[in-house]
């Protein structure tokens, strides 16, 4: 069902000229962009036969209701006691609807996000046809979370209706959660809150000024300071209104409470502070890393097991062995806790993006590492496993992030032998590895 505002819709229609880049600034808000560039082509006989892949949930509402309240009951206070500007009134209208339709839902997939699995879930099949054959065996692991779950069905769902053969089992469990999200990220944020990075956030946040906004939104600057907690409410308004990207049935924005540079600071230090929490970040122990090893873990040794498979040369197989051998696909659906961190556990790289860099400049972080552009809505990460017809040729992996093309951090050793081959083996060009290069680098790092 549509809702409309009609007073509103003017604002929303004003902010699409610049909504793309503001979206974008949204962290990890940012709704999945769909993918336009082109794949490398194969080397000569190499055609897929497996995907491995970790995907985010796709976009929900926000996930904490209480901010959907506290932002308007911090608005209806203040207009009781008339001190709202008429920007405000047009917010507070905003808040009421956002606290009647939305804090019910806080947290929950959106229609988008269900359309976002069921588009990269197309993709695949168009990508990557050799891997969904009508025999196919695909398992699908879910996190616990209810969003996660309902991006797995959404994603199997587009799966099925293409390939309605193939075998699926699907499942999601408490004991899945060790290698889907292992640890607790309340923990995480706890660890990486060192006086080290208290100083770097504080630089950070010098940047970002509040006043203005305040000043647009409430009529009396002695109310604000004796009743609005400004910082405060100023997040709930960028994560609030940033979050409006993933709900396209909601027809207004909160484009108009922001300036282009006051949108761009907050998103500096909002991209710094996941760097922090859980990517390759100086200033703490780098636990957040930890939160994605057993994903790593997971993901090679069951890439070891189809392939240990595919290969056998013995009918002499156990009823678990058949059933490997079918495997073409391992889908896991998660979070961006674990995506982040994966990311920079496998140190991929597109262009200037680095998501495993370590660095203490913060004020220069996002010229290397943006937020957005490694964990949007529905952000996931692709191995997609080759092989060639021609005997004693070695398996070849590539890895993708959000559908692209990434560069990893792995040489191949042109004297080594293939295994199970005496015959020397060329190096492919990136972003074809092969698996043998692959699987030793991330093991012992």
């Amino acid at each position: 069902m549509t809702h409309k505002l009609i007073p509103l819709l003017v604002l929303f229609f004003a902010s699409i000229s610049f909504a793309q880049d503001r979206h974008q600034l949204g962290s990890n808000y940012y709704t999945y962009p769909t993918p336009t560039a082109k794949y490398a082509k194969a080397p000569s006989g190499y055609k897929p036969f497996y995907v491995s892949h970790y995907g985010r949930h796709g976009s929900r509402f926000h996930h904490t209701a209480s901010d959907y309240t506290a932002l308007y009951t911090t608005l209806a206070k203040a207009d009781s006691a008339g001190k709202l500007t008429g920007l405000g009134k047009s917010l507070l209208e905003r808040a009421k609807f956002l606290n009647e339709y939305a804090a019910p839902r806080a947290g929950d997939l959106t229609q988008l996000g269900v359309v976002q699995h069921q588009g990269i879930a197309k993709r695949m099949l168009k990508n990557f046809p050799e891997v969904f054959k009508n025999d196919a065996y695909i398992e699908a692991y879910a996190s616990t979370s209810v969003r996660c779950v309902v991006s797995m069905a959404a994603f199997l769902e587009e799966l099925r209706a293409q390939k309605p053969k193939v075998e699926i089992h699907q499942e999601s469990g408490k004991y899945l959660m060790s290698f889907i999200s292992p640890l607790d990220f309340g923990k995480i944020i706890n660890e990486s809150n060192t006086p080290a990075w208290q100083k770097e956030n504080a630089k950070l946040y010098s940047h970002v000024n509040t006043d203005r906004m305040m000043r647009a939104i409430f009529s009396d600057s002695n109310y604000v300071k004796k009743n609005v907690n400004a910082g405060d409410l100023y997040t709930k308004i960028y994560e609030i209104g940033n979050n409006l990207q993933g709900t396209p049935e909601i027809e207004f924005s909160f484009d108009d409470l922001w300036t282009d540079a006051e949108l761009y600071e907050r998103w500096r230090a909002q991209n710094a502070w996941w760097y922090s929490v859980l990517a390759n970040n100086p200033f703490g122990k780098k636990e957040g890393l930890e939160n994605a090893r057993p994903l790593l873990k997971n993901v090679l040794d069951e890439a070891d097991k189809v392939i240990a498979a595919d290969t056998a040369k013995t009918d002499k197989t156990s009823a678990k062995d058949a059933k490997a051998k079918k495997t073409s696909a391992t889908l896991r659906f998660g979070h961006d806790t674990v995506i982040i961190p994966f990311t920079a556990l496998l140190q991929l790289e597109k262009d200037s993006l680095k998501a495993g860099i370590e660095t203490a400049d913060m004020e220069n972080l996002h010229k290397v590492w943006r937020d957005y552009e490694i964990t949007p809505m529905a952000a996931n990460v692709q191995f997609i496993f080759y092989k060639s017809t021609k005997k004693g040729t070695p398996i070849l992996v590539k890895v993708m992030l959000n559908e692209i093309e990434q560069k990893l951090p792995v040489t191949c050793n042109q004297q080594a032998p293939s295994a199970g081959s005496g015959a020397l083996q060329n190096c492919p060009a990136a972003p074809y590895y092969r698996w043998d290069d692959v699987r030793a680098f991330y093991r012992k790092n």
